[in-house]
């Protein structure tokens, strides 16, 4: 099985993104390289049982949800803090797919980021 190029990965991200949305979900993705789990941020980190925090060193994980950062704040800083690599893809195509999501069901959104009204601000 080949590696996946970061384009590779983000790209799948960002298909498990459009599934979860045209499932009725949020459209939120993953791609996890260097693991034998493949999609899913959550359940990739949770079904790769009781490992110490080495195993996953030199692991890359591919979310839609860095794909773009104008929806929704505050994970990145986080991971930047705690010296994780954390890159940026500015995505129009994520961009466009949580713009259309948040404007057509909100209250799922709100739901999901746990607010009861919608927040859209980078501050």
């Amino acid at each position: 099985m080949s590696l996946l190029s970061d384009q590779e990965g983000f790209a799948i991200a960002v298909e498990e993104a459009k599934i979860g949305y045209e499932e009725g979900g949020v459209p939120i993705g993953a791609a996890l390289k260097g693991s034998a789990i493949h999609h899913g941020e959550t359940s990739a980190l949770e079904n790769s049982g009781r490992l110490p925090a080495s195993a996953y060193k030199g692991s890359t994980m591919y979310t839609h949800s860095l794909g773009e950062n104008n929806t929704f704040l505050g994970g990145e800083a986080y991971l930047k803090q705690r010296g994780i690599e954390v890159i940026n893809m500015e995505s129009k195509e994520c961009q466009e797919l949580m713009e259309k999501f948040i404007s057509e069901k909100p209250e799922l959104w709100n739901e999901d980021i746990g607010v009861e009204k919608r927040v859209y601000t980078k501050e």
